[in-house]
């Protein structure tokens, strides 16, 4: 009997991906396009449930992802160094397991086969959050939640 290669992710590193193979890393969660807020004197980030501008709540995807950087002049595109410097990607982020040497969860779509287990699991920001076109920057902390920087044991079982 044939023993089937270990997926990418387990043997490759974030560098040595190919584009398709980084990019099939994003589980879909949305949880990177809430905005942060960050305590100057300290570097702890307090999260909230307003969105990007350019994501889609239903899906969590990104409305002009290829144009994202010139719409959102903030939005961050990730890179293998940027993914390791950055204290803000929830813990479930792929990109953020991978670079840590850790294996992704049961509902990433690259596991279970399905781009809805990261939906029907509550992992995603799906139906959760507000639009920051609607909500001013200086009543953001109105809008604190701890749940995007959570694993819920359920979840966290592979």
């Amino acid at each position: 009997m044939m023993k089937l290669a270990d997926p990418f992710w387990r043997t490759k590193a974030l560098e040595e991906m190919s584009p398709a193979e980084w990019e099939s890393l994003c589980d879909g969660c949305g949880r990177c396009c809430l905005n942060k807020l960050e305590d100057w004197d300290t570097g702890e980030i307090a999260w909230t449930n307003v969105a990007c501008t350019l994501l889609d709540h239903g899906t969590c995807r990104c409305r002009s992802y290829e144009n994202r950087a010139e719409l959102v002049p903030d939005c961050v595109t990730l890179t293998p160094e940027e993914v390791r410097k950055m204290n803000w990607l929830p813990p479930t982020c792929a990109y953020r397991l991978v670079a840590d040497g850790k294996d992704l969860f049961w509902w990433h779509p690259l596991v279970s086969g399905s781009a809805d287990t990261v939906h029907a699991a509550g992992v995603s920001v799906r139906h959760r959050v507000l639009s920051e076109d609607d909500i001013p920057v200086e009543e953001y902390e109105a809008h604190l939640v701890d749940w995007p920087a959570e694993i819920w044991d359920e979840v966290s079982e592979t």
